[in-house]
């Protein structure tokens, strides 16, 4: 991954030459893992980063010569366009039918030797602490500001002189952004053990959610856990979350008990973590994340809007 840093040292040494298409194209996995980071959503990064190269192309070949580092153009220019949507993204959420969940992500390998058998929609992600669902979740309760600046320095290593001119403020003011989001996210910060045994509590959540075993789910949840979830009002689930271990261990009971037969959970990789996937007639119906503290289970994300299953349900060739 090619950090600001390295890119600003490119830029120093003035490569003037005018860049291949190799060399350009080469940023396009830093360009999808930013801007996912930034948006939480893999449909709206891809659009961004192909906006970002037809920007690029559209430039004179003069224009483009022009330029020192190609990685650092296209990367101001698909941040500036990740800023403008995420300001967007507040009016379009208050329109959104219940909560909106950013999109998950399986993990590449085993994702294309169970489903694809080739390179997986999400195998331009890199999975790290970066992109677990609770992280994008407090990352997508920041000011637009906010999750830039903290992004682009915290997680890429972008220097606050670069950010700056990205978000269109001092160096001194994208500091405190980039401090305000810190905070931000040691508050929501859990302990977490490792995945083997973040692994093993999901394992026993779906064998006592598939046996309806209201004690032995309570038994995994923390007693003031959250399920939430995301529809879209495009697929059937509880619009407001359910707030209360014995509550989610009641709820969850009865979407077994009407799901049936039909239904069939699979243990798999969220955003990098243990998760679940439920499937109806051998289609993807919901994504479960889950975080987790000490040995109890503190939220469920459930995500059936199927806009944001496409990574889950089709398969490369239909991204």
């Amino acid at each position: 991954m090619t950090t600001g840093a390295e890119q600003g040292e490119r830029h120093q040494r003035g490569e003037q030459s005018a860049p291949g298409l190799g060399a350009v194209m080469s940023e396009r996995r830093q360009l999808i893992n930013l801007a996912y980071r930034l948006l939480g959503s893999l449909a709206d990064a891809e659009d961004v980063v192909q906006e970002a190269y037809a920007r690029w192309y559209a430039m004179s070949a003069s224009g483009r010569q022009a330029i020192a580092s190609p990685g650092a153009w296209l990367t101001t220019v698909a941040s500036r366009i990740c800023l403008n949507l995420l300001g967007s993204a507040r009016a379009r959420r208050e329109t959104y039918v219940g909560d909106w969940i950013p999109e998950p992500l399986p993990e590449p390998t085993e994702w294309s030797t169970a489903r694809s058998g080739g390179a997986d929609p999400a195998d331009r992600i890199t999975l790290d602490e970066s992109v677990t669902m609770a992280f994008l979740v407090v990352l997508d309760a920041m000011t637009p500001a906010e999750r830039v600046a903290f992004v682009l320095h915290d997680v890429f290593r972008y220097p606050f002189g670069e950010v700056a001119e990205i978000v269109g403020r001092t160096p001194a003011a994208c500091r405190q952004l980039a401090s305000s989001a810190r905070r931000r996210v040691r508050t929501a910060q859990v302990p977490a053990g490792p995945n083997a045994g973040q692994a093993g509590i999901v394992r026993r959540f779906r064998t006592a959610w598939e046996a309806k075993d209201i004690d032995a789910l309570i038994g995994l949840l923390d007693p003031e856990a959250t399920a939430t979830a995301d529809g879209g009002g495009l697929a059937v689930t509880h619009l407001d979350p359910i707030v209360g271990g014995e509550r989610i261990a009641h709820a969850y009971a009865e979407i077994a008990r009407v799901a049936g037969h039909r239904t069939t959970f699979l243990e798999c990789t969220v955003n990098g973590l243990p998760g679940l996937v439920a499937e109806q007639d051998g289609a993807v119906a919901t994504v479960f994340a889950f975080e987790i503290a000490g040995d109890r289970i503190r939220h469920i994300w459930a995500v059936r809007n199927p806009e944001k299953l496409r990574p889950w349900r089709f398969g490369p060739n239909q991204l």
